[in-house]
């Protein structure tokens, strides 16, 4: 055995966790050990941490074996302090020798910044590690944040599963340790179906994984993710199928099997008859199998599952599979057959049984006031009336699904939107209403699509900001943890899609018009307006920060008009473009000093041309008048880039102003005139930006 640094297993041994649970273990133990290692001033060549749904594992190589003993420094009282006018310590200084467990021999004067003191030095003896672990193992378990913790035999005892084994080893040797008599050793057990009660011994931590392994298990996460990978991508070596790839369910599956063993299996064809992803929501959402299709690429009534249990019985763990899978799609071919004896348009008649908020009513009240959203976005962006006629159509029929049987029964709820969209083209609905059905959810997370069609865009839109405003209307802000309305996500799909369609749309108006549709039937918060406002502005500053602007150049345009959002984003891109040039450098310069010099005045007098003196300032004045001109010309035209271009010219005449005119004379008249001129000058800028907020590099 080697005394310097040793190899360390722990395996907690539990009844089968939750998929989601398993990486919440792994990564408290993985950031434990390492808080472990640091405080106690260990070293550890390397270690992992993985596990299974019924274990999780730490295996570390060349562990210190223990801590290095640590020279210890103690200060004590002054010397002045710790001895008498005759050289005897005082009872202070005594009290020094008896905290520190020293003879008087021991201590000496240490010299510092402060004086001369009493100090003594002594060498602590480090702990072994095993020690330590002991000590960090119970901690370290109890400490884990499953989502749901439960009790069982011991009801101070809590964990997500029942923990029933714990394997600890420190080189070759079993470490016992007493925790809620939950057996210790070096004993741990294999696949379920060998049986609970097969135990396999482990003797060295480096028998561990190929024992597991022996008795079908792959304890190591990362390599069951290459095994289910491999496994599916051969699964037809013929080429005739192919697995449709779906990561995140080879992410679910891998954590809810201990032994991969890809499985073919087959439903009736008669159900390739339902639209696809009512067919791959079945086989993928609700049972965990991955759909398959051809090599035309359509959908086949084949699936492949991933199983865990005794490969000699594959075939009657097919047929269960298939049975469980059939009978699922027998419930939503029921479902559809029923749900399409109407038309769509019937369904939106069973909205009234829908409460969408308690004071903000029924879905059926929220279709309405989505309609006159729409309404008035088709008019304000000027659409045609084709576009315009559809989009209404498309907002009359959003929410019909939400009380079909496919959705009403529950099994299918993420699919709403495209079992509208289905429904909408079986009742014989124009395409672009179809789809955009299915779109006004979009965007559904950060990195999902937005709307193609008009629409389903402006219908998404009005659909999103009728629950911003009528939510944070009533008094509903989200909080940091908690956003039941999903609203941020609301918002962000707001200006995401107003973004991307570049509309010149007044948001902020747009929002006051859903809170005014909203007090029709409920009483506003009193906060309301301001509130929403907020709440966009945040979202709008967030799309900018997304989008690569800085942020002091997007404090700099937000006093202006931060409502219509492309006009904001092209006046802050412009900005951004010219940051760090040495031109712009030297323009906010100059402006920094325009705005500190005149920011402690609080009363300025009417500007008196008369009063202009000196040749530069009359030049300053004269300037600005085709400044004013010239920015005129270029907001008018949305000419960012022109517009700055304008004032860094300008900025030639604020320094010549600065070189040859003494703001802050002695004649209080003529000072408060120049103050005024700069105020004006100031005025000017604002109307581009806010120049004085630029932050510059050190030395700029």
């Amino acid at each position: 055995m080697n005394l310097e640094s040793s190899r360390f297993l722990l395996e907690l041994g539990c009844e089968e966790l939750p998929e989601k649970q398993i990486a919440i273990a792994c990564n408290s133990v993985n950031s434990s050990f390492a808080d472990f290692l640091k405080v106690n001033k260990l070293s550890c060549k390397n270690y992992n941490v993985s596990g299974t749904p019924r274990r999780i594992f730490l295996d570390a190589i060349a562990v210190e074996a223990s801590q290095k003993e640590e020279e210890i420094l103690k200060i004590g009282p002054a010397v002045n302090i710790a001895y008498d006018a005759e050289g005897k310590l005082t009872p202070a200084g005594q009290g020094f020798l008896k905290k520190n467990a020293v003879q008087e021999e021991a201590i000496f004067i240490q010299e510092t910044e402060k004086g001369r003191f009493l100090a003594v030095k002594y060498l602590k003896p480090g702990l072994s590690t095993v020690e330590l672990l002991q000590s960090w193992i119970p901690a370290m378990i109890l400490q884990i944040p499953f989502d749901k913790k439960m009790t069982w035999s011991q009801p101070e005892f809590t964990f997500s599963r029942p923990l029933r084994w714990l394997l600890i080893l420190w080189n070759d040797i079993p470490l016992s340790l007493p925790f809620f008599n939950v057996p210790c050793g070096n004993i741990t057990y294999g696949n379920r179906f060998l049986g609970l009660e097969k135990s396999i011994p482990i003797n060295k931590a480096e028998e561990y994984l190929p024992a597991l392994r022996e008795h079908k298990v792959i304890a190591d996460i990362e390599e069951r993710r290459t095994e289910i990978t491999n496994q599916l991508a051969n699964m037809f070596p013929e080429g005739d199928y192919q697995v449709i790839p779906n990561r995140n369910l080879i992410e679910t599956v891998m954590n809810l099997v201990e032994f991969p063993t890809a499985v073919t299996g087959q439903f009736d064809k008669k159900y390739l008859s339902l639209p696809d992803k009512i067919i791959i929501s079945t086989i993928s959402q609700a049972q965990k199998y991955f759909a398959v299709q051809d090599k035309q690429g359509n959908l086949s009534n084949r699936f492949v599952f991933i199983a865990n249990g005794n490969p000699e019985h594959i075939q009657i763990i097919r047929q269960g599979n298939e049975k469980v899978v059939n009978a699922r799609l027998a419930d939503a071919l029921w479902y559809w057959n029923e749900d399409t004896k109407h038309p769509l348009q019937n369904w939106t008649l069973h909205l009234d049984n829908v409460i969408f908020q308690a004071k903000l009513g029924t879905m059926a009240e929220k279709t309405k006031r989505i309609i006159h959203l729409v309404t008035a976005l088709a008019e304000e962006l000027q659409l045609t009336e084709t576009q315009k006629a559809k989009a209404i159509r498309c907002a009359e029929l959003c929410k019909a699904d939400l009380v079909t049987n496919m959705l009403g029964e529950k099994e299918f709820t993420k699919l709403q939107g495209y079992i509208g969209k289905q429904y909408a083209l079986a009742s014989g609905e124009d395409e672009e209403i179809a789809e955009g059905i299915y779109e006004h959810y979009m965007p559904r997370s950060a990195n999902d699509k937005l709307p193609s069609t008009i629409a389903g865009t402006l219908v998404a839109i009005a659909d999103k900001m009728d629950t911003v405003a009528g939510i944070i209307g009533i008094g509903m802000l989200p909080t940091g943890s908690g956003d039941p309305f999903a609203l941020r996500r609301a918002a962000n799909g707001i200006v995401q899609i107003v973004s991307f369609r570049k509309w010149d749309l007044d948001l902020f108006a747009f929002a006051d018009r859903a809170l005014a549709l909203i007090n029709r039937q409920t009483e506003l918060d009193i906060n309301a307006c301001p509130n929403v406002h907020n709440f966009l502005e945040q979202r709008i500053t967030g799309l900018l920060k997304t989008n690569g602007i800085a942020y002091d150049v997007i404090d700099s345009v937000m006093h202006i008009d931060k409502s219509h959002l492309h006009d904001l984003e092209n006046r802050a891109e412009a900005l951004n473009d010219l940051k760090g040039k040495d031109d712009f450098i030297h323009l906010v310069i100059g402006f920094k000093r325009v705005a500190n010099i005149i920011a402690e005045t609080k009363e300025f007098i009417p500007l008196q041309k008369d009063k202009l003196l000196e040749p530069e300032e009359i030049n300053l004045y004269q300037a600005l008048q085709v400044l004013h001109q010239d920015i005129d010309s270029a907001l008018q035209k949305k000419d960012y880039p022109l517009a700055l271009q304008k004032l860094i010219q300008f900025g030639k005449v604020i320094d010549d102003f600065f070189a040859a005119v003494l703001v802050n004379c002695e004649d209080k008249t003529i000072s408060a005139n120049r103050h005024s001129l700069l105020r004006e000058v100031k005025k000017e800028f604002l109307r581009v930006a806010d120049l004085s907020l630029i932050v510059l590099e050190t030395g700029q």
